[in-house]
């Protein structure tokens, strides 16, 4: 229905009873940071260097998303979906394995409902690198290519490479109020220290995606940015103008911006934000039915892949869930106490009815999902119960945007200790994300002294869509 025909809409097309629950003193500031500044500054895609031959059609078509689901602190393979039943004790591990109805797939006995579903999925049992550092292994998995300058424990700085969202807001600029990537729900740092991948790198913090740092299990969720300022009364806003009116009063930082030119763009996009109903119902989680949210699981695992699969619902490219807080996967002691009681129940339970749901409502098609940590875990068991870090072998599960379901990619060796078919490195994982979103790997974006730098240097698994064993 057009803005003339609809009661209830504003001058402009706004809606009253759509308009968006977010609040403008987070636009401009820290809570958004590159919706309003990229958006004023970018009004179209930036160009990208192609391969002699190459059309460039892929940057025309309608890019699909990439929810990644990331296993923060690296799980163990040996004990989810590269488990090795016939190794030795210390190799093997506590967990007995289960059938899936892919005949060369067994999985944990703790992942029932993801063995019922192997056919929607790949897993490849070969991704590999050459690193054990939890924050250098976390920038390559996220960007898709190797920390600059990277050494043991080095932290996030405007040195590091773009994650995936930076590069499609870089190269794709939206002007819908939709953001290009969301991060949810936690952030990963660690006083002192702050897990590199997690922005735009050398960039620029203009094309850092959102964070949200709130827990949607809990009962009175939402996202305090996402919040109108106390005071602005949406039913009384009759047209764009008297909005950016109140918005101007109860915002003195929007006088001290440079540039009226500038300024009014930017208003602009905070009405466009603000009018986005479809961003403030993603977040609205009481508006999905409760048994759906029961099947996702009443926990911050379940609600975030539920609150994820709301957000590609509406567009959102690139969103990315931590499953945890940083290290939450790195068990080194009494690990199969923590995964068969606090880690792996969730995970099942919330996979599970994500890929239910993007499959019933055809989202599956237009969605690359992508679950794996920064590596794996080592082969031998450790004198406390635990396993520490190994980044020759790992595993990844693949799903949905065209992913030939119900096969296994790659194979590690008798202890899963390196691959003993062709690895694919993190800058390949990189490279299928970016093809997943139409954007050549090999674009060339420029960093913050206007140095041309290809995106990544990775190849596109392209296993996972042939069914061609790697």
């Amino acid at each position: 229905m057009s803005a003339a025909n609809n009661s209830d809409a504003h001058v402009g097309g706004i809606h009253r009873r759509g308009l968006l629950q977010i609040g403008y003193s987070g636009l401009l500031g820290v809570g958004l940071p590159s919706a309003l500044r990229t958006l004023a500054n970018e009004p179209t895609a930036r160009k990208t260097t192609l391969r002699s031959g190459e059309t460039g059609n892929s940057i025309a078509r309608k890019p699909k998303s990439i929810l990644l689901v990331f296993l923060t602190g690296a799980a163990s393979h040996h004990d989810t979906f590269d488990m090795k039943p016939d190794a030795p004790a210390e190799v093997r591990g506590e967990f007995q394995t289960i059938a899936t109805p892919v005949p060369e797939l067994r999985v944990c006995e703790h992942l029932p409902l993801l063995a019922e579903r192997a056919k929607h999925y790949a897993i490849v049992q070969s991704l590999s690198h050459g690193d054990n550092n939890h924050l250098m292994s976390t920038h390559h998995v996220l960007t898709g290519e190797l920390q600059p300058g990277g050494f043991f424990d080095k932290v996030a700085s405007r040195d590091d490479w773009p994650n995936y969202a930076a590069a499609c807001e870089y190269l794709r600029p939206r002007n819908d109020g939709i953001p290009s990537g969301i991060n949810l729900p936690t952030f990963l740092m660690s006083s002192p220290l702050t897990w590199p991948g997690q922005h735009a790198g050398f960039l620029g913090p203009r094309f850092d995606p959102w964070q949200i740092t709130a827990d949607p299990s809990k009962p009175d969720f939402k996202v305090d940015h996402l919040t109108l300022a106390s005071g602005l009364d949406v039913a009384r806003i009759d047209d764009r103008a008297s909005l950016l009116d109140q918005l101007n009063r109860q915002q003195n930082r929007l006088a001290e911006m440079a540039g009226s030119r500038r300024l009014s763009r930017e208003q602009n996009l905070a009405v466009s934000i603000l009018s986005s109903s479809r961003l403030a119902q993603a977040f609205q989680l009481d508006r999905e039915p409760a048994g759906s949210r029961d099947r996702y699981g009443r926990n911050t695992t379940g609600q975030s892949l539920l609150l994820a699969r709301r957000l590609v619902e509406i567009g959102v490219p690139v969103v990315q869930v931590n499953i945890g807080r940083v290290q939450n996967w790195d068990n080194h002691s009494n690990i199969f106490t923590t995964l068969k009681n606090r880690l792996l129940p969730p995970l099942d339970q919330g996979m599970a009815a994500l890929l239910d749901d993007l499959k019933s409502s055809g989202l599956g098609d237009e969605t690359l999902v992508i679950m794996l940590g920064e590596f794996g875990r080592t082969p031998k068991i450790n004198t406390t119960a635990g396993r520490d870090h190994w980044g020759p072998c790992f595993f990844g599960l693949f799903a949905g945007g065209g992913v030939r379901g119900g096969q296994v990619i790659g194979k590690s060796d008798k202890h899963g200790a390196y691959p003993l078919t062709k690895p694919f490195s993190p800058n390949d994982v990189g490279a299928t994300v970016y093809d997943a979103l139409s954007i050549p790997p090999h674009a060339e974006v420029r960093d913050r002294f206007d140095r041309p730098v290809r995106l990544n240097r990775g190849t596109v698994i392209e296993q996972l869509y042939s069914g061609a064993n790697g």
